[in-house]
């Protein structure tokens, strides 16, 4: 049976170190780091992500300096409200929750955060670091899963990695992450001919395909890694739901080495590095 990478164990952990980090800054008589997110709307599961947040920034000591607009919010006040956080020295990330309503042009907000400030590493200046090997802020789950493989001295060098998708969000920046550690990388996707024989080439396969089950037995190299980004919530007979990965686990865990569970793996890690990149770039205010 493959070892677990326990991302929630890992998560706590972080956030602990975190907190030290904080007191230690305001021991000095810094303020405390400040996140603001911004969601517009109330799409139940983003309320959800935004609540968790909020109580994982009170553990670390962050202040949660967010806002929330109404489902018909403009363009317009969501950027002045992006603006007025660019000046706000209080405020050392901001996150604009996605998705956005449909008559919100996404791209644009998200290009107006500071990008120092960009507690998601999606700005279009933090992803040009990344793909110059630069220091800058990551993205929040590639960042996450290059953790994950590091505590457990699961060393990338030399290895054949495979990513699953390639959204800005997860795919792209995993697969940078991953060359940048000496990994070969591919990337496969929904265009991809023969997507299992690709998969069964990797021996580290990260699935970030946003697709139930995705993964099968037949698409995973014996003893490889399998690192699981998806998040997806289906029904049961029942009535009630359950989350799920995009890999098919019970079957899988027979087969590979390592692999991370869902929920309790990446999801848990993508929220450690928002406070982490948060914090980090808070200490550069004053190092500065």
């Amino acid at each position: 049976m493959a070892g677990l990478l326990d991302g929630k164990a890992l998560a706590q952990q972080i956030q602990a170190d975190l907190a030290q980090q904080v007191q230690s800054f305001q021991a000095q008589g810094h303020r405390a780091p400040g996140l603001a997110v911004l969601m517009v709307g109330d799409n139940p599961a983003s309320a959800a992500y935004v609540r968790g947040k909020e109580r994982a920034c009170a553990k670390v000591g962050i202040a949660s300096l967010g806002q929330h607009f109404p489902a018909d919010a403009t363009q317009e006040q969501v950027a002045a409200a992006i603006h007025s956080l660019n000046q706000d020295d209080r405020v050392d990330g901001i996150l604009v929750q996605l998705p956005l309503p449909e008559h919100l042009d996404a791209v644009a907000l998200l290009n107006l955060i500071d990008p120092d400030k960009d507690a998601d590493g999606l700005h279009p200046t933090n992803m040009g670091r990344l793909m110059r090997g630069e220091i800058g802020l990551r993205s929040c789950t590639p960042a996450g899963v290059m953790q994950i493989l590091k505590t457990y001295n699961l060393e990338p060098k030399g290895r054949q990695a495979v990513v699953l998708g390639r959204s800005i969000l997860v795919g792209k920046p995993m697969a940078l992450m991953l060359l940048e550690a000496d990994a070969t990388v591919t990337i496969a996707h929904s265009r991809t001919p023969d997507i299992g024989t690709i998969a069964r080439s990797a021996d580290i396969l990260v699935a970030a395909v946003g697709r139930p089950n995705f993964v099968t037995p037949d698409m995973v190299k014996p003893g490889a890694i399998v690192i699981d980004v998806g998040i997806n919530r289906i029904d049961n007979p029942d009535g009630t739901t359950r989350l799920v990965g995009d890999v098919q686990f019970d079957a899988v865990e027979s087969i590979a080495e390592w692999i991370t569970p869902v929920p309790g793996g990446v999801g848990a890690m993508t929220v450690a590095m928002l406070l982490q990149n948060t914090v980090w770039s808070y200490s550069q205010r004053f190092a500065r």
